[in-house]
C-alpha cells in the first residue's frame, strides 16, 4: 500500500471531535477509526501495539542495531475539526496541477485567486475535497506519513535505526489531545508531532493560551417603565467587547503579535456571556493580557455595581520554546534531515497550539514538523501527494540520523 492509498482509506472515517462533550474521546466515532488503526499497525508488523480505553494508540518499531541510542517518537492526532463536517468525505486527485481553478463540484471552485498557495504546487498531484466537507489532512496525513515511514524502515533493513515509538491520539482539535497522553509509557527522550502545514515547516514556538468567560448580570424591566431600573446585559456585553483593543484581534495581527479573540456571545436582557481566547507568544505579555481582562471587569463593576460582571480566566497551554531552548539538538536533527532530503526549512512560530506544546511541559520535548496539508478546517483543504512523500522521507531520515546520535 502506498501513502496515497493509505491516506484515502483514512478519510473514509468520520472522526470529528466535539467541544460540547465531556467524554474521552469526545466522540465515539473516533474509536471506530482507532480500532482500524490498531489492526493496521498490527498487520504492518509493529510491536507493543496498544489502544487504551481513552482512545490513545501506542506502538513500537524495534531497533535493528545493538547500540544504545535515544528512543524517539512520532505523534499525530486522528480527530478532525468541529468547524466543518468530516462525514462522507469525497476526496479527488488533481493530477499534475496546472495552476488553474479547480472545480470541486458544481458551483464550488478552489481558485488560486483566493488561495494563492495553490500556485506553490503547480506540477504536483493534489488531493482535494468535493467542496462540502473538510479533507482531514489535519492530521490524517501525519498518520499516513508515520505509518508509511515505519513500513519503509522495515522494508529497508540497510537503514539502521534505534527503537522508534509512535502514538496517535484523539481530541487535539478541541485542545484535549495531550491531556491523557501517557508520557511515561511512551518512553521517549524526545518526539515530534507531524501536524504542521506546507513542506519545510518546523515549529517550536507557539502561543501561550488562555480562555476567558465573561458573565454579565442584567435586570429586566418592562421597557415602558425601565428608567433607572433596567440593566440591559446585551448593551453591557457590547460595551465590554469595545473595551478590548480593536487592533489586537486575529484579523489584525500576524507573526508574533498576540490577540484577544471573541469566539461568541450569548445574551438577552437579563444575562450575557462572552467567550474569548487570549493568545501571546511572550509569557509576560500573555500575563498582561489576562490582567487587562480582569481590569476591564473591575471597571465595569465600578460603573454598574459589584458582581455585575465576572470573569473566569483559565490557562490552556504555554509556549513550548521555554522547554525546547535548552534541547536544541532536537531541532538540529530535523534541520539536518530536511537538508539531506532536499527540503528547505521554514522555521516559524505557530499562531496556534499543538499537542507538542502540552507534551513539552509534561517532560517530552516535542516540536512540530510539516505534514503537508493546506487550508485546514474547511472545504478548500488540500494536500499534495508529493508533500506527504517528503514528510515520510524526513521521518525516515530523522530515525537514521538518530541512530548515530551518540557516535
Amino acid at each position: 500500500m502506498d501513502i496515497t492509498e493509505r491516506f484515502l482509506n483514512y478519510t473514509k472515517f468520520d472522526t470529528q471531535s466535539s467541544e460540547e462533550s465531556t467524554t474521552v474521546p469526545s466522540t465515539s466515532k473516533q474509536l471506530v477509526f482507532a480500532e482500524y488503526l490498531k489492526k493496521e499497525l498490527e498487520r504492518e508488523g509493529l510491536d507493543d501495539v496498544e489502544l487504551d480505553e481513552q482512545g490513545y494508540i501506542y506502538a513500537t518499531l524495534k531497533a535493528n542495531i545493538k547500540d544504545e541510542v535515544p528512543v524517539i517518537g512520532f505523534i499525530s492526532h486522528y480527530d478532525t475539526s468541529p468547524d466543518c463536517s468530516g462525514a462522507d468525505i469525497k476526496p479527488q486527485i488533481v493530477r499534475n496541477y496546472d495552476g488553474s481553478d479547480i472545480l470541486l463540484s458544481e458551483g464550488i471552485v478552489s481558485s488560486p485567486k483566493k488561495f494563492p498557495e495553490l500556485l506553490q504546487h503547480v506540477g504536483e498531484d493534489l488531493i482535494v475535497t468535493d467542496g462540502t466537507t473538510l479533507l482531514g489532512a489535519d492530521d490524517k496525513a501525519g498518520i499516513a506519513e508515520i505509518v508509511q515511514a515505519m513500513v519503509y524502515l522495515q522494508e529497508h533493513k540497510e537503514i539502521k535505526h534505534g527503537k522508534i515509538r509512535i502514538a496517535f491520539n484523539p481530541d487535539e482539535e478541541i485542545g484535549m489531545g495531550a491531556h491523557h497522553f501517557d508520557v511515561e509509557k511512551f518512553g521517549c527522550q524526545w518526539a515530534y508531532t507531524m501536524d504542521g502545514g506546507d513542506v519545510g515547516e518546523l515549529e517550536f514556538e507557539n502561543f501561550n493560551a488562555a480562555s476567558a468567560k465573561i458573565a454579565i448580570k442584567g435586570v429586566s424591566v418592562h421597557p415602558g417603565y425601565a428608567k433607572g431600573k433596567m440593566v440591559n446585559a446585551n448593551a453591557l456585553a457590547a460595551e465590554f467587547a469595545k473595551m478590548l483593543p480593536e487592533d489586537e484581534t486575529p484579523e489584525t495581527t500576524e507573526g508574533y503579535q498576540g490577540f484577544y479573540h471573541l469566539l461568541g456571545i450569548q445574551s438577552n436582557i437579563e444575562q450575557a456571556t462572552l467567550s474569548y481566547i487570549i493568545r501571546d507568544h511572550d509569557r509576560e505579555r500573555f500575563e498582561d493580557r489576562k490582567r487587562f481582562v480582569e481590569t476591564c471587569v473591575a471597571k465595569m463593576n465600578e460603573k454598574y455595581g459589584e458582581g455585575t460582571v465576572t470573569a473566569v480566566v483559565k490557562d490552556q497551554y504555554y509556549n513550548m520554546k521555554e522547554k525546547i531552548d535548552d534541547q536544541m539538538h532536537v531541532i538540529d536533527l530535523v534541520l539536518r534531515a530536511m537538508q539531506e532530503c532536499g527540503v528547505a526549512p521554514k522555521v516559524k512560530p505557530i499562531r496556534g497550539g499543538t499537542d507538542g506544546a502540552q507534551l513539552s511541559f509534561k517532560g517530552l520535548p516535542c516540536p512540530n514538523i510539516f505534514a503537508g496539508g493546506i487550508n485546514f478546517h474547511g472545504p478548500y483543504e488540500f494536500v499534495p501527494i508529493q508533500s506527504m512523500e517528503k514528510a515520510m522521507q524526513v521521518i525516515v531520515k530523522i530515525c537514521e540520523i538518530t541512530a548515530n546520535y551518540n557516535s
